[in-house]
């Protein structure tokens, strides 16, 4: 069955959506608060929230919609979903690898969480054509094994 609207990502905080919201809008262009609602005074039995917080932030980066919830601390971000940025060059790779991994944790293979523990792989976009050619893709996983940031020359020189 088909859907009229898109599917969007709504991604768990505990009290920073606003605050995620506008740090990865700030990152890309083409990105932009939508709207932002808010707890009142109903439910705060149940919620726990002051009147006041962020309770759902819609918002776009690189136009995809995305929502952010502040839902409370019973679910945490894990590696087990994350978001993939295909760059075409290593200042694109540079780019969002530093503005990313600001405050967060870098790992390796391109892998990062942001300061709000969200995952996000920063890879190149040649890889794929990189790792289906059978004469260069042991060599290729060998190279970007080693690497916590892609290099793509390094890759492309593999």
């Amino acid at each position: 069955m088909k859907i009229n609207h898109p599917i969007v990502p709504c991604l768990w905080f505990d009290n920073e959506a606003e605050q995620a919201a506008y740090f990865y809008v700030s990152i890309f262009d083409d990105s932009a608060v939508k709207s932002v609602s808010r707890y009142g005074d109903e439910g705060k039995e149940f919620h726990g929230k002051e009147p006041g917080t962020a309770l759902m932030v819609t918002f776009e980066l690189n136009g995809q919609s995305y929502s952010a919830l502040n839902g409370g601390p019973h679910f945490k971000h894990s590696e087990a979903i994350s978001f993939v940025l295909s760059c075409d060059t290593q200042e694109e790779i540079d780019y969002f690898w530093s503005k990313l991994s600001e405050g967060g944790q870098e790992s390796m293979c391109g892998w990062l969480k942001d300061k709000f523990g969200v995952s996000w792989q920063v890879v190149p976009s040649v890889l794929g054509k990189l790792m289906t050619d059978p004469s260069r893709a042991s060599r290729v996983m060998n190279a970007f094994l080693k690497m916590k940031k892609f290099d793509i020359q390094t890759l492309l020189d593999a």
